[in-house]
C-alpha cells in the first residue's frame, strides 16, 4: 500500500525534487485526472505530482460535495501509482484558498521545486481567484488542454496579463527551474471525463435503483 500522506516537516525529503501540484475537489477522481498526471511527470520531467484534495473549492457550491474523507479515499483507490501521492494537505494546513498553500508549502518546503498544474479552463478563470497575480509570480504553471478550451486559450485575462512569460512547449521538461512567472501550454490528448457529469450519472443511477426498489 502506498504511503499518500505528506509529512509537513520532512522538507528536508524534498530537497531539489520536482513536483506538480493538482488541486481540486476530486468530487469525484476521474481517470482524466489520472492520465493528466502521468502526463504531467513524463512531459514536465517531474519526480512527484501531489493531489491536493481540497476541503471545500471556495468557488464551488458545498450542495454535492461529498465528504472530504469519501474523496479522499476514492481518489486513493484511483491513483495508484508510485509517484502520484493523495492528500487532504489543504485540511492539514488549515487553508482553503490556493495562494495560502503556496504560501504555506514555500515555507516548509524552501528547496523543492513546485509546478503548478491547471487545465485552460481554468487558465481563463484563475482572475477570478483570490490574489491570482501572486499565484503566477510563485511558481511556473502548466496548463493542460480541455475540452471546449483547446483554442483560444491566449485571449483570456490571465493569458494577456503575463503574455511574455508564457514559454514553448519545448521548455516544457525544464519548467520546474525556471524563475516565476513562466507558464507553459502543453499539447496533451483531450479527455471527455468530467467530475460533474459523473457526479450526474451517479444520481441518476441511485434514482433508477430507488425506483426498481419501490416497484
Amino acid at each position: 500500500m502506498l504511503n499518500h500522506h505528506l509529512h509537513m516537516r520532512a522538507g528536508a525529503l524534498y530537497a531539489g525534487m520536482t513536483i506538480g501540484l493538482l488541486g481540486g475537489s476530486f468530487n469525484p477522481a476521474h481517470d482524466g485526472h489520472l492520465a493528466l498526471s502521468r502526463f504531467a511527470l513524463k512531459r514536465l520531467g517531474l519526480d512527484q505530482v501531489w493531489w491536493l484534495v481540497s476541503p471545500q473549492n471556495p468557488l464551488k457550491p458545498a450542495t454535492g460535495m461529498a465528504q472530504l474523507d469519501d474523496r479522499l479515499v476514492a481518489a486513493r483507490r484511483l491513483a495508484q501509482h508510485p509517484r502520484i501521492r493523495v492528500s487532504a494537505l489543504e485540511a492539514q494546513l488549515g487553508t482553503c484558498y490556493t495562494i495560502d498553500t503556496l504560501r504555506a508549502l514555500r515555507r516548509r518546503f524552501p528547496r523543492t521545486h513546485f509546478v503548478w498544474l491547471m487545465g485552460a479552463d481554468n487558465l481563463r478563470q484563475i482572475p477570478k481567484w483570490r490574489a491570482w497575480e501572486e499565484i503566477f509570480q510563485s511558481l511556473p504553471i502548466a496548463v493542460f488542454r480541455r475540452p471546449l478550451y483547446a483554442a483560444g486559450y491566449g485571449q483570456g485575462k490571465a493569458a494577456l496579463r503575463f503574455g511574455r512569460a508564457w514559454r514553448p512547449a519545448a521548455q516544457a521538461k525544464n519548467l520546474a527551474r525556471i524563475a516565476p512567472p513562466a507558464w507553459v501550454m502543453l499539447d496533451n490528448r483531450l479527455d471527455p471525463h468530467s467530475a460533474t457529469a459523473l457526479r450526474q450519472a451517479q444520481i441518476s443511477g441511485k434514482d433508477q435503483r430507488g425506483k426498481k426498489d419501490n416497484d
